[in-house]
């Protein structure tokens, strides 16, 4: 057993007993090829109960500081995470994005960049649709439905995948494809 599986079942272990934790659509996630699911961004628990809702494997870009403490940069590499540099383009973590999704798996991305202390959405970064558009990738919409307390309900909400090929093939932009993408997570927030 890899170490990313053994830290996602002891994770799904802890957080079962302190959250009650329903998660649906989970079979729109396809089972193979390459895969974006694009979620709202309001814990720092949201890496982790993405990772353990979805049914398939994930890599998570995270903040280049986090990988600057010895034992938890050595770990979060370990657990399918990567590091990026924020406020600016970061080429190797785009190329280790692209890469990732070019061998068939799955990349975890917040495309609001950075928690949102309210819980309302706000607007997406273009990184994600950058990413939609470079690759071949299903892109799969995520809203994780709040708020974290204690022994109460969390929602995670997983839609149908976004139809990339007429954006692709109409050149949009980055920014178009992210404003998309975060419209279809607004709507799974609102109707769930």
């Amino acid at each position: 057993m890899s170490l990313y599986r053994f830290a996602r079942f002891i994770v799904r272990v802890v957080l079962k007993r302190i959250y009650k934790i329903n998660i649906v659509g989970q079979d729109n996630i396809p089972k193979s090829g390459p895969v974006i699911i694009c979620s709202n961004h309001i814990s720092n628990l949201d890496p982790p109960m993405v990772g353990i809702t979805s049914p398939r494997d994930i890599y998570f870009m995270a903040k280049e500081e986090l990988f600057n403490k010895k034992l938890l940069g050595g770990l979060l590499t370990r657990i399918n995470a990567f590091p990026i540099k924020r406020g600016m383009k970061d080429r190797n973590a785009l190329r280790k994005a692209l890469d990732i999704l070019k061998q068939g798996n799955t990349l975890g991305l917040f495309p609001e960049g950075t928690r949102s202390k309210t819980g309302e959405l706000k607007k997406g970064l273009a990184g994600a649709g950058f990413f939609a558009l470079r690759s071949e990738a299903k892109v799969v919409p995520c809203a994780i439905v709040g708020p974290y307390e204690k022994f109460k309900p969390i929602k995670v909400i997983y839609g149908k995948p976004i139809e990339m090929d007429e954006l692709r093939s109409n050149k949009a932009s980055a920014q178009e494809v992210t404003d998309i993408i975060m419209d279809e997570i607004r709507k799974l927030k609102e109707n769930n």
